[in-house]
């Protein structure tokens, strides 16, 4: 294409021409026009100053919301770009805080949340954020400090709103009503407002989860104002977690009209004609191999010995072929750029027609497909690969539990059943073994972690939640995935095709120093220097073996680590010791496969591939699979709370899984939760929080709580809104002097009674996948007719600090805060009647607007002045009814009135009122040995 020479002017034109067939100018260049125009441009003013042809409009205007997300442009009022160092401003996204603060994302926000490490991130006040909400982009200048020495902003524009729908639930106060955001990130009170003239609103009775649009953003003053859209049902409804959770997350989980269309114009089979240009392997005895309730094939596996070494075949579904480019099929898809996996509910990323029919890998018919053929070593080094398109046809449906009987358990029933094919079975084991070789001498890195599954009763609701046991049939499945997915990056880097990586960089700097300063308490080193390798990390977990605090040295090794992201640059992958890896083996659920299969296509019909600017592909399909996390963990958390509810006042026992300065985390053994146990509750002392070695030191009695203690507790409190639950030592009584009830405090327990224990891979050995996401799907596993499994993304090292997070369980907010969630509006409403006389005042106060005073909305805020935190805190679960609820309030006040009223001095720590996440942790919490969690992609 001939460019003009306002286009040739760029400085960076010989970079971006080597990089992308059809180049745009450059960021730099863009920002230089920028400068010299010195005033502000649209872009459809920049359209026309850089010459941008009509094609080339959408791929430009991608370009500039790409800089304006990384803070290297932003728009005014007008909608025009300027740059933001001239308008001493910052530019960044804000992200609330649950206890009603917040933060300014700013700089490169490219990596999605938690992927990077040291941001500097700008502190917003309570007082700040009453005018934005979570989501929303903001200019900000620094107008300070905070007390923690971090720069403080002061908000001067709302350049973009993110919240236009919100779904909240309805309470009702004196007659009025207003919302609260499922979205405890967003702290405002909506006040609803009276339906369109001539219109008819839904009716929402109090309790209702409802859809709310935003007709008015909040100001500095004044609330935000909504209109209800739809009434989604009751809260307690079976099955309503999972309506919040898809729209909290802004989740696509309908088909359009127009997908379902473009869905009805596919044929039902293979046609004849798909069969041209593809190799014949109709013949070649591939089988799939999957979870019993598994219904979408990905993946069928062939494998023959092949002299001393082995060939084998890997295909995947062919979804390329069916998905184009630029339709509406393939727009969806980029949109969810996932499946996600919900207990008892799957949101597919294509539809049913695609995922489970056409694509799916089914037996006994003909289906289209990529090959990744390979010869294997007798060391599992892959010597040879090549692909190609081919037609196939699946001999069996197999699931893991049917293979290991019949390659491990020798079960004689099952190997008579599947007898025919024996050979090719046995020979997948074998590369299996050879595969699990090269791994140990790769050096990747394998945690242990348990893995659980929630079993539910008719109504929906929990009834137990019991380990996953995975056995070596996963485990051959897993490694035959990983050496296509390697193979296909190596293609591609070698054919100088862009493509997505699965990247996964080693620890930062800080965190690995914090590291080796914790692992030098227990006379341990990490070797590698200031650049460890994964074999550094598996060699020292070797070293710790089975010591008895070998649960507390994983633990902290594990967090050292960063999140997996697809990025177009190739740094490699650390967690799997890969020089290059990314994701080919599950296109119908991931859109990143999607895309490494047209890749692979287009060098092999000597083509180059380039939907878009592959970074902004490669941050939205990261995002999207955070988000996909986010939503399933939400529907896990408040599942875990509603199990809990029945179990208050019962005593557990479990391990410190968490040790932040308000207080201890505990996992619990049998019942795989997680829960916290204030700092308030661990005596009269003032303990001092050491982040360094993970532990509560008292400061008077010298008792030491840290990561992975033995801890006997009770359930005391559990909050189904906020998803929380909060725990004290088991023992009861006062606690004089900081002294410890001896019933709270276990001995460390080691073996098979213990934490999970470390073995090496053996033919019987049931080893759990590892902290990357899998290189197929996670299907549900072998239960009764009511089993679910957890969500499909497991805890995951290979995602750093993530594999902890995402592990803990309900309300991740209460590890970064201590103080109380907001009391309900039966509280407020006590309150209000004893105050009669201030209720406007104290409306106004407890929001710090004057619009919910003059609408008749009586904030929940003003029961803060009655209960106080800790009484807040300290209720029981709220299962009473509203007249034994204020009298529980009201007692509350009471008591914690004639604590303040004695005068007399205690050195217990004043830390924030509790605020608790109960949180799933099968990784620290198993009482029965558990399998070695291994990492994969």
């Amino acid at each position: 294409m001939k460019l003009s020479k306002i286009r040739r002017a760029d400085p960076f034109f010989e970079r971006e021409t080597a990089r992308y067939e059809n180049p745009l100018p450059s960021r730099e260049y863009i920002v230089q026009v920028l400068e010299q125009a010195a005033v502000p441009m649209t872009a459809d003013e920049l359209v026309h100053a850089l010459d941008i042809e009509p094609h080339e409009r959408d791929y430009f205007v991608r370009r500039l919301g790409a800089m304006e997300r990384e803070a290297q442009l932003m728009r005014n009022r007008r909608d025009a770009y300027i740059i933001p160092d001239k308008a001493d401003l910052i530019a960044g996204r804000v992200d609330g805080h649950p206890d009603g603060f917040g933060f300014v994302i700013v700089g490169d926000d490219r990596t999605p949340p938690g992927a990077k490490a040291d941001r500097k991130d700008i502190f917003l006040s309570a007082q700040e954020m009453r005018s934005v909400m979570h989501g929303d982009r903001v200019l900000v200048r620094i107008s300070g400090t905070d007390r923690r020495g971090r720069p403080e902003g002061k908000v001067v524009e709302v350049t973009e709103r993110a919240n236009t729908r919100l779904i909240a639930r309805v309470l009702e106060e004196h007659g009025v009503q207003f919302c609260i955001a499922e979205n405890r990130r967003i702290r405002q009170q909506i006040v609803l407002a009276a339906p369109e003239k001539g219109k008819r609103a839904p009716k929402a009775t109090a309790g209702a989860v409802v859809e709310v649009e935003l007709i008015e953003q909040p100001t500095r003053y004044t609330p935000p104002i909504g209109r209800v859209v739809e009434v989604l049902g009751n809260y307690g409804d079976s099955g309503m977690e999972i309506e919040i959770a898809l729209r909290k997350h802004d989740m696509p989980h309908e088909f359009s009209s127009k997908v379902m269309a473009a869905t009805k114009r596919l044929p039902d089979e293979v046609r004849e004609k798909d069969h041209a240009g593809r190799v014949d392997l109709r013949e070649l005895p591939l089988v799939t191999i999957d979870g019993e309730t598994a219904k979408d094939f990905d993946d069928a596996v062939y494998c023959e010995k092949q002299g001393r070494g082995f060939r084998l075949v890997v295909a995947i579904a062919d979804v390329s072929h069916y998905v184009k480019p630029g339709t509406a099929l393939d727009d969806e898809a980029f949109e969810r750029g996932n499946s996600v996996y919900f207990p008892r509910r799957v949101i597919p990323m294509l539809p049913e027609k695609l995922s489970n029919g056409l694509c799916s890998l089914n037996p006994e018919v003909d289906r289209l497909c990529m090959v990744c053929d390979m010869d294997v070593s007798a060391a599992g080094v892959i010597q040879r690969y090549r692909f190609y398109a081919a037609v196939m046809n699946s001999k069996a449906r197999l699931t893991y539990t049917e293979v290991a009987a019949a390659l491990y358990d020798k079960d004689a029933d099952a190997r008579k059943r599947l007898k025919p094919l024996l050979p090719r079975l046995e020979a997948l084991d074998a590369v299996f073994r050879a595969f699990a070789k090269a791994r140990a001498k790769r050096g990747a890195i394998d945690f242990e972690t348990v893995e659980t599954q929630m079993l539910f009763n008719d109504a929906g609701k929990i009834e137990r939640i019991v380990p996953y046991a995975r056995n070596d049939a996963h485990r051959l499945i897993e490694e035959c995935m990983l050496a296509a997915n390697v193979c296909a990056s190596r293609f591609l880097e070698e054919n100088d095709q862009p493509t997505l990586y699965r990247v996964h960089e080693g620890p930062s700097e800080d965190r690995l120093q914090k590291l080796r300063a914790f692992l030098g308490e227990f006379g341990f080193q990490l070797g590698g220097g200031d650049k460890p390798h994964a074999k550094d990390y598996a060699e020292l977990l070797e070293r710790i073996g089975d010591r008895p605090d070998r649960q507390l040295l994983q633990t902290v090794m594990l967090r050292s680590l960063r999140q997996a992201i697809y990025s177009p640059d190739n740094v490699g992958h650390f967690g799997l010791a890969y020089e290059a890896y990314t994701h080919f083996t599950s296109p119908i659920r991931r859109y990143p496969d999607l895309l490494v299969h047209r890749a692979i296509k287009a060098v092999l019909a000597k083509k180059k591939y380039e939907p878009g600017d592959w970074s902004d592909i490669g941050l939205h399909c990261s995002t999207t699979e955070r988000r996909a996390d986010e939503a399933s963990r939400d529907v896990t958390n408040w599942l875990k709370c509603y199990f809990m509810q029945d179990r208050v006042g019962e005593e557990f026992e479990g391990s410190v899984s968490a040790v932040v300065p308000f207080g201890l985390f505990v996992a619990l053994d049998d019942v795989f939760i997680e829960g916290l146990v204030h700092i308030s509750d661990l005596g009269a002392d003032y303990f001092h929080h050491d982040e360094g070695k993970h532990r509560l030191v008292g400061e008077r009695s010298g008792r030491i709580y840290r990561l992975a203690d033995r801890i006997r507790i009770q359930v005391v409190r559990v909050d189904l809104d906020n998803t929380r639950i909060d725990f004290r030592l088991a023992g009861g009584g006062e606690r004089d002097f900081g002294r410890i009830p001896q019933a709270a405090l276990l001995k460390p327990k080691a073996g098979p009674t213990g934490p999970a224990s470390r073995r090496r891979v053996t033919a019987d050995a049931a080893r759990t996948p590892p902290f990357e996401d899998n290189a197929r799907p996670a299907k549900k596993p072998v239960a009764p007719d009511r089993a679910a499994s957890t969500p499909a993304r497991k805890a995951d090292p290979a995602d750093g600090g993530e594999a902890v997070s995402r592990s803990r369980g309900p309300g991740s907010a209460g590890r970064s805060a201590g103080k109380a969630a907001a009391p309900s509006p039966v509280k407020a409403k006590k309150a209000a009647a004893k105050k009669t006389s201030s209720k406007k005042t104290a409306g106004a106060k407890g929001t710090g607007k004057k619009g919910p005073a003059k609408s008749g909305v009586v904030t929940s805020e003003v029961a803060k002045s009655v209960v106080g935190n800790k009484g807040a805190a300290k209720t029981a679960p709220d299962k009473k009814a509203p007249a034994e609820k204020a009298a529980t309030v009201k007692n509350a006040a009471k008591k914690s009135a004639a604590g303040k009223s004695t005068g007399k001095k205690t050195s217990v720590k004043k830390a924030p009122a509790k605020k608790t996440t109960a949180k799933p942790s099968p990784s620290r919490s198993a009482k029965a040995a558990a399998p070695k969690r291994r990492i994969r992609e």
